[in-house]
């Protein structure tokens, strides 16, 4: 179990509560940090001055005052009216993720809900209650407004829930799992709505994927690199000390252990080639680019994960409460956006590579990998598809938090577009994920072409987890298959797991006389 205390969730709990469906409880200091800022909440429900969101209206309603007796129906009316997503359901491991941070960031102590809000909150995490939230409607600011709305209906027995795998009512799949709806004090349903937890959770959830894939990517590079003959010349690490980028480095370590003892290398060593293609000898300088800008995000996320992003925000210490912006999602849009860059780039030279290996004028290997070019097409189409994705990647890149556009009457005249980046982020990941599969089965084919060379051990290691689920191309056959079966394999870390089983751990952040290390 994971006990939140508002202030030390990692990226790690959150997959395993969100993928793996670890239980939370909240920490001693979590009860008692939500039972200190509820006594301020209770002192001002009766006030007749006005605090937002407590005794006024909302966004550029907030001048309206609202009468004690009518404050109860304001927060359930909130709720009900800011419920306004469309699209598809959000994935069950962003809602979990979504859940978990909104009651971490509860936890802190500075919104105002009452405990028996915040145990409903995780007894729905922990009895497998999924909020049915469509994916799009919030602008990331004030927060994940429509979302989280679409979260707390559930809470009050209302909107719908996902149940056995079929969309329910609220209250039905409360039912099911054994729980009572509650009904919203003061203060609670903006405290419910009122956050970034939304494009975090899908941040976080593709943080981990991308660093994941990093590695992946640079067994794919090191697949191509031996398919193609190239040399190791230039990822000696004494280049990369005179310009010593993190991910260079480490990147340059990957592809050396990849390529070790490889009898490929070994047997075109002393031939008139003086340098490779920049998408094989600038991996280091591009991946680890990319890896570098990844591992940036994550201080960003981190600390994300462990905010108040309430308003207005409730100061124990001293009973203030005091309207602010933490709400807008700019922290998190700005790495997003940075995020989905770092990951095109990485689509783009992989496709560079898939291309190079299929084109036999710049490859010495058969037309587009076939023994029978003509009557076969071989792989010629796989590179349709990875040039397809990399150009979609393209348009995705474009930054979300530049096309801030005014809502809520011009009182909130500047948001984020957060959750706009996240999503994009986690679309151009799966994008990258099916180029790097194409990769690998092109390189994988190119390979056998090769025999009875054989490769370094790491990349045999990937070859042959390959080869375990999919025979070389003897003939034409539907290439969308196998990519669909080395796109799992990638996406369950078969393909890095076995690889690290031989070589030891592959490194998206450099570990030596550094100091950093990574954990992923």
């Amino acid at each position: 179990m994971i006990n939140i205390d508002g202030n030390s969730l990692t990226i790690n709990e959150v997959i395993r509560v969100a993928r793996q469906n670890e239980s939370v409880g909240l920490s001693a200091d979590g009860r008692r940090q939500i039972e200190a800022s509820r006594a301020v909440v209770e002192k001002l429900l009766d006030s007749e001055s006005p605090v937002y969101g407590i005794s006024t209206g909302f966004g550029d309603l907030s001048r309206i005052w609202i009468p004690p007796a009518e404050r109860e129906k304001l927060q359930r009316n909130l709720i009900l009216s800011h419920a306004a997503g469309v699209g598809e359901y959000l994935p069950e491991d962003v809602v979990r993720a979504a859940i978990l941070l909104r009651a971490n960031s509860l936890a802190k102590g500075y919104s105002g809900i009452r405990l028996q809000s915040m145990e409903m909150l995780l007894a729905m995490l922990n009895r497998c209650v999924y909020p049915a939230v469509p994916c799009k409607g919030s602008v990331g600011a004030s927060g994940d407004l429509s979302p989280l709305s679409h979260i707390a209906l559930v809470m009050m027995g209302e909107g719908k829930a996902m149940l056995q795998g079929k969309c329910v009512s609220g209250s039905e799949a409360l039912t099911a799992a054994g729980l009572q709806p509650v009904a919203l004090g003061g203060k609670e349903g903006l405290a419910l709505i009122n956050g970034t937890q939304i494009m975090t959770a899908i941040g976080a959830l593709v943080w981990y994927d991308a660093a994941n894939l990093m590695k992946a990517a640079d067994i794919a590079a090191a697949m191509s690199l031996e398919a193609l003959r190239g040399t190791r010349t230039a990822f000696d690490e004494r280049i990369s000390r005179v310009r010593p980028h993190l991910g260079q480095l480490s990147t340059c370590t990957n592809l050396l252990r990849l390529t070790a003892d490889s009898r490929i290398m070994e047997s075109h060593e002393h031939c008139e080639k003086v340098q490779d293609a920049y998408s094989l000898r600038c991996v280091p300088q591009v991946h680890g680019a990319s890896k570098d800008a990844v591992m940036r995000t994550l201080d960003t996320l981190v600390i994300e994960m462990n905010s108040a992003t309430d308003n207005p925000l409730i100061f124990p210490d001293t009973g203030e409460v005091i309207s602010g912006g933490n709400f807008h999602g700019q922290p998190v849009a700005l790495v997003m956006d940075y995020m989905k860059t770092a990951l095109a780039e990485i689509g783009s030279i992989s496709e560079r590579r898939v291309n190079r290996m299929l084109d036999a004028h710049l490859s010495d290997l058969p037309p587009f990998l076939t023994a029978y070019p003509g009557v076969d097409s071989g792989l010629m189409i796989t590179q349709y598809t990875a040039a397809a994705l990399v150009s979609e990647n393209k348009v995705l890149a474009h930054p979300a938090c530049v096309d801030s556009i005014p809502t809520s009457a011009n009182q909130e005249d500047h948001v984020s577009m957060g959750t706009i980046a996240a999503r994009q982020a986690r679309e151009i990941l799966e994008n990258v994920r099916h180029v790097i599969a194409i990769e690998m089965l092109v390189a994988a084919q190119g390979l056998d072409f090769l025999k009875p060379l054989a490769p370094g051990s790491g990349v045999r290691a990937a070859y042959e987890s390959i080869r375990k689920k999919i025979p070389h191309l003897d003939e034409d056959r539907v290439p969308a298959d196998d990519i669909a079966v080395v796109y799992e394999l990638l996406r369950t870390g078969e393909i890095v797991n076995q690889t690290e089983k031989v070589i030891g751990r592959l490194f998206v952040c450099h570990s030596d006389e550094t100091g950093i290390t990574d954990d992923i």
